[in-house]
């Protein structure tokens, strides 16, 4: 009996130690976790270690990266390269013989030359023809008749452009017959066709030019008095040319305007006197002045004006 007592007292204190126990465990239990982890980290990285030493030799070559990965991986930086030295000149040249062969020129100079005269063209026919007065007068003429697109640009222009073919004729003729006949069948260089042809073209404008705008130029370029026509230079003889041209063409348009605006006064007083002063006199005046320009016949006039003035 007395063993079966100290049997149960045994067991009743055991299970008090067990109860009481566990929270003390509990407690404790956490400032152990970190040791534990530490050793499980550890226990790895022997694991990895042994796995390593314990690896056969055939494993770890075929887990090696290829030779061209790891080239790849780290390429081997170069340095810059130097400066490249300036390459001298070739042995071989490119000359241009504008005479061509035997003294003719070939068909490409003569048709470079030809697209360069015509793309220069229109200057040399404003400034070195009687296109300008032509053109400046036949546009007068149409504002004083009171129309403003009729004719059109284009008309007025063309028939300039012939009427300037009247007058520059003897001068083309000229110039054609001693400087560009010769150059092209291989007589002259260019040089000498350009020395040939001049003398003909300034005379027309030297013959055209007024004195006093030829001083005016001279004086702007702050060149000497020239001795003669012939000494007087191109680039002050053409627009000297086009300043007396201009004065030229006014003073045939004042002309040309006057009996126009007369007949404006005329409509204009007739249209007072009538009490119609809301109505335009410009249009009740523009059929008398067709009318009149007509009757008179004022194209031939002006046409054989502007030819007789060069004559």
């Amino acid at each position: 009996m007395k063993r079966i007592l100290s049997l149960a007292l045994t067991g009743l204190a055991v299970a008090g130690t067990l109860v009481l126990g566990a929270p003390a465990a509990s407690a404790a239990a956490p400032p152990a976790r970190p040791a534990a982890t530490a050793v499980t980290t550890a226990v790895p990285a022997g694991t990895a270690t042994g796995t390593a030493a314990a690896a056969p030799a055939g494993t770890a070559a075929a887990l090696a990266p290829p030779a061209s990965l790891a080239s790849l991986a780290s390429p081997t930086p170069s340095g810059p390269s130097g400066p490249k030295g300036t390459t001298g000149p070739g042995k071989d040249s490119v000359t241009i013989d504008l005479n061509g062969v035997g003294g003719k020129p070939s068909q490409s100079i003569v048709l470079m030359l030809g697209l360069t005269v015509l793309s220069v063209a229109p200057a040399i026919l404003l400034l070195c023809t009687s296109f300008t007065k032509i053109f400046v007068v036949l546009s007068i003429t149409r504002n004083a008749l009171g129309l403003s697109n009729v004719p059109p640009n284009q008309v007025l222009a063309g028939l300039a452009i012939f009427i300037s073919l009247f007058i520059m004729g003897p001068v083309a003729s000229d110039v054609n017959d001693k400087a560009i006949q010769p150059y092209l069948k291989g007589e002259k260089s260019v040089s000498q066709a350009v020395e040939a042809g001049t003398p003909a073209v300034r005379e027309f404008l030297t013959e055209h030019t007024r004195k006093d705008d030829l001083a005016l130029f001279t004086k702007i370029a702050d060149q000497p008095k020239p001795a003669n026509a012939a000494a007087v230079p191109m680039t002050t003889l053409i627009p000297a040319f086009v300043l007396s041209e201009l004065r030229a063409a006014f003073i045939i348009g004042f002309v040309i305007y006057v009996p126009f605006l007369i007949i404006d006064l005329v409509i204009s007083a007739a249209l007072m006197s009538m009490g119609m002063m809301m109505l335009p006199p410009v249009t009740v005046a523009m059929p008398f002045k067709l009318l009149l320009f007509v009757l008179v016949n004022g194209w031939g006039l002006i046409v054989t004006s502007l030819v007789g003035s060069y004559q």
